[in-house]
């Protein structure tokens, strides 16, 4: 009867232990075999099969938190991003340019809908850096329709702003007859928004960098938000 008494005083004054939260483990364990027995687990958890939580980088003003990896390296877990470096392939030209919208991920429209950053998520970034880069470069102005619409109050007023000299304005027009701008591409200046693609992985480098989306790409995906339109 003592014995007993001293147990169950025992168990009252003994601290509850805390029980450790379940961790994510890359392990295989836990699987069954490919003739479907099952495995005996002989072993616990190893650090080097530990997995973390998806980063579901959103768009949003610049949230980024360094992360402690194996080997003392380092990732940049990005949770919020809102500009990133882009580049126009064809006209070998990179801008840092804001991110207006996403507009497509072939994973899943939920991605779309929360405006969750992945790679290869199709977004809309800002025409205007690169619309100020074609004018320096080229003398012509992507915001107004077709490529040669500018009448003469408008040569006057360009003239006005910032003097040329010959020189300067025949190599404009030489480097504007040699250039082909894809249609679909200019199309896009007119509204001040450029589809993209990002190429970088938000919640791994905390940076969205991406490029540009040109020819059978652009009209690929040109197709899809139509179809999604519709639906």
């Amino acid at each position: 009867f003592g014995s007993s008494r001293r147990a169950v005083k025992y168990t009252l004054c003994r601290p509850k232990r805390e029980r450790a939260a379940m961790g994510i483990s890359r392990d295989s364990r836990h699987k069954h075999r490919s003739t479907g027995g099952r495995r005996n687990i002989h072993q616990k958890k190893r650090k080097f099969e530990m997995g973390r939580p998806s980063a579901l980088c959103k768009l949003g003003a610049k949230r980024v938190r360094p992360v402690r990896c194996r080997g003392g390296n380092m990732k940049y877990r990005g949770l919020r991003v809102d500009s990133g470096n882009f580049a126009w392939g064809s006209e070998n030209c990179a801008k840092k340019v804001r991110l207006l919208d996403v507009v497509y991920n072939s994973t899943s429209n939920e991605l779309v809908r929360t405006k969750t950053l992945t790679k290869n998520t199709i977004v809309q970034i800002d025409a205007q850096p690169f619309k100020q880069w074609y004018l320096k470069k080229y003398g012509v102005d992507l915001s107004k329709k077709g490529k040669k619409a500018s009448t003469k109050k408008d040569e006057e007023g360009e003239e006005a702003v910032e003097k040329k000299s010959r020189h300067v304005i025949f190599k404009l027009k030489a480097r504007e007859a040699k250039n082909k701008l894809d249609p679909a591409v200019e199309e896009q200046f007119q509204s001040g928004r450029l589809l993209a693609s990002i190429a970088s992985r938000p919640g791994q480098s905390g940076r969205c960098d991406g490029y540009v989306l040109e020819g059978e790409e652009l009209t690929f995906y040109k197709k899809k938000l139509e179809k999604k339109k519709k639906a």
